[in-house]
């Protein structure tokens, strides 16, 4: 088992390090949208939800109001709730400090490393490690992000609104591609959010387009009863 074990932690440590990275695009656009440095790190260390984060800062760019942000952010952050609810048996953290770490690190990679490690043992140690070393990586990211941008220029500065889109597209493809699990219906919420967000954009203030097309990408994506013959 020590070999399984030093291969969870080098996936962990190498996908928290190419996760990481995307903090310098959030540290960027998060100068971009007006945040000072220690708001930025502020938000990377306690929200650490990296869509939740973008979207924060792209409404708040995108001149909305500090309401339709926070609500597009939570409403891109409640998967978290129910990727909680699988991880909480397979981590049963003890005390309360272990309790509230681990609903910190609860995000995509950190329950994709731990459901996919082949026992519980090492689906903890998968959880953790991965969680960490993400954790560190984003929030060193985001500084260097925050301080690299506010030392740009007007026209780099600019370049900066495409940000936010391009981390998303970023994130989003490789769930669009065939190879990804159940990648038709992610098509479908991808393609349904984009028309929703298109359509409302010139009748509705910023960020509210952005909380009707979660909305309706979380409806266009649920699963389907069976209908019995």
């Amino acid at each position: 088992m020590p070999a399984d074990r030093s291969r969870t932690v080098r996936d962990s440590v190498g996908l928290g390090l190419a996760v990481g990275l995307y903090g310098v695009a959030f540290g960027a656009s998060a100068d971009a949208a007006g945040l000072d440095a220690w708001q930025a790190m502020v938000l990377s260390a306690l929200m650490f939800t990296g869509a939740s984060q973008f979207a924060l800062v792209g409404v708040l760019g995108a001149g909305g109001s500090p309401a339709a942000a926070v609500g597009s952010a939570l409403l891109l952050g409640t998967r978290n709730t129910v990727y909680g609810v699988r991880m909480a048996p397979l981590l049963a953290p003890r005390g309360l400090l272990r309790r509230a770490g681990a609903a910190h690190w609860v995000i995509d990679e950190t329950t994709a490393m731990a459901v996919a490690a082949p026992d519980r043992e090492t689906g903890r140690l998968a959880f953790w490690a991965t969680g960490a070393s993400i954790y560190l990586g984003w929030n060193l990211m985001t500084l260097v992000g925050v301080l690299g941008a506010s030392g740009l220029g007007g026209t780099a500065e600019a370049a900066l609104d495409s940000v936010v889109p391009a981390a998303f597209l970023a994130l989003l493809w490789p769930r669009l591609r065939a190879g990804f699990a159940e990648h038709a219906v992610q098509r479908r919420v991808a393609v349904g959010g984009a028309v929703v967000a298109v359509v409302l954009t010139p009748f509705v203030p910023p960020g509210v387009q952005v909380i009707a097309a979660a909305v309706a990408v979380a409806l266009a994506g649920r699963p389907r009863r069976e209908v019995p013959a």
